[in-house]
């Protein structure tokens, strides 16, 4: 909290940084997107529904639905250009790496991009939402050397990616999943990517450079790197059984273990209850249950030990691997997910914009003389 004296509070904690009508992050484990719990529209929404609500406030008509839909589609294809630079990347580099330099490109092609009317906001945010998709399963396909599959335009976005990454429709109860992956991390209020965007965007600087910030601050292992992180982790611990003497291991040499912690949720995040469900079914479909078992007995021995609940990327991490997603892949999932909060935030800030730009607490050495 803030030094009572100075105002100072590491890492912003505590500190209210702005307004806004988008989201709300409950400390006792709400959320909240545009007033709607997200647990329900993770239940009942599709991404679309939910991409919409939070660009435009409400939900939208069926008309609206499907028109969205089909702008989604018909926006998903990249530049040539951009085509060509994913082959021009090194072998190994990072799909995030790739996705941030791909967005970044996508600027120079947008005849919109120096328009930060809240219109043309809205257009280019429909634009990177659809083409962030792609960028990523375009990558992925030219890394492994192979052509990027082309989906028909009937699919949903979450059914599109599927298909995009493994050149096959998906089954209804795959894309359902996903969907509500895509539910359950497309926002969280003032989060580190979320406020980075949002500190660009209050320069002026337009919607791909505030993007492109957002995916930089993403990458970190303390923020979306995390779901990549969690899964070298479980297979690392192997079986539940090995679950509490790995966590006390790793614990008594004072490391950080991931997926757990929120600087928040003071009782758990409120969206582990629905995606450990998404692992358990999955976990049955596959013959595969050790994985959401594994989380399980590690969220037990973290609530014992250390008083630490366990948050969305713990169960994300076997949800998207066992939906045949590469672990590499997981922070661009959590982006392609994430874009359209993002984008709803910075239309947000240049709808009412002020600059950012906060003070520091000077440590360093007192006036002095130059020259002796």
């Amino acid at each position: 909290m803030p030094d009572s004296k100075t105002g100072y509070s590491p890492g912003l904690e505590g500190i209210v940084a702005g307004e806004s009508a988008i989201c709300w992050v409950d400390p006792n484990a709400g959320l909240l997107y545009r007033g709607y719990d997200v647990h329900e529209l993770a239940q009942a929404a599709s991404f679309e529904q939910v991409a919409w609500l939070l660009l435009h406030g409400e939900l939208p008509s069926n008309s609206e639905h499907e028109t969205f839909r089909e702008e989604l589609a018909a926006e998903r294809h990249l530049p040539g250009p951009v085509l060509a630079m994913l082959e021009l990347m090194p072998s190994g580099t990072h799909p995030i790496d790739v996705l941030r330099t791909g967005v970044s490109m996508l600027a120079a092609f947008d005849p919109e991009l120096n328009d930060n009317t809240h219109a043309a906001n809205l257009r280019k945010s429909v634009r990177l939402i659809a083409k962030m998709s792609t960028l990523i399963t375009s990558a992925w396909q030219i890394g492994q050397g192979r052509r990027p599959y082309s989906p028909g335009a009937n699919f949903t976005h979450a059914a599109r990616f599927l298909f995009s990454l493994t050149g096959r429709e998906p089954e209804a109860w795959e894309t359902r999943i996903f969907n509500t992956v895509l539910v359950l991390y497309a926002e969280h209020e003032f989060n580190a990517s979320t406020f980075a965007a949002r500190v660009t965007a209050s320069t002026l600087a337009d919607i791909y450079a505030a993007i492109t910030t957002a995916l930089g601050t993403l990458k970190g292992p303390l923020h979306g790197g995390a779901n990549e992180e969690a899964m070298r982790m479980l297979r690392d611990i192997g079986s539940p059984a090995n679950a509490e003497a790995w966590v006390k291991e790793r614990l008594g040499r004072h490391e950080k273990i991931m997926g757990f912690g929120h600087r928040v949720y003071r009782t758990g995040d409120s969206r582990v209850p629905v995606m450990r469900e998404l692992a358990r079914e999955l976990g049955k479909r596959k013959a595969q249950e050790n994985w959401a078992e594994i989380c399980e007995a590690l969220e037990a021995a973290m609530e014992r030990e250390k008083h630490l609940y366990a948050n969305l990327d713990l169960y994300a991490a076997p949800v998207l691997r066992l939906l045949g997603l590469p672990p590499e892949l997981n922070v661009s999932v959590f982006a392609m997910a994430r874009v359209s909060g993002w984008c709803a935030h910075v239309v947000e800030q240049h709808d009412h914009n002020r600059l950012i730009r906060p003070r520091c607490l000077y440590t360093g050495q007192p006036r002095r003389s130059y020259g002796g």
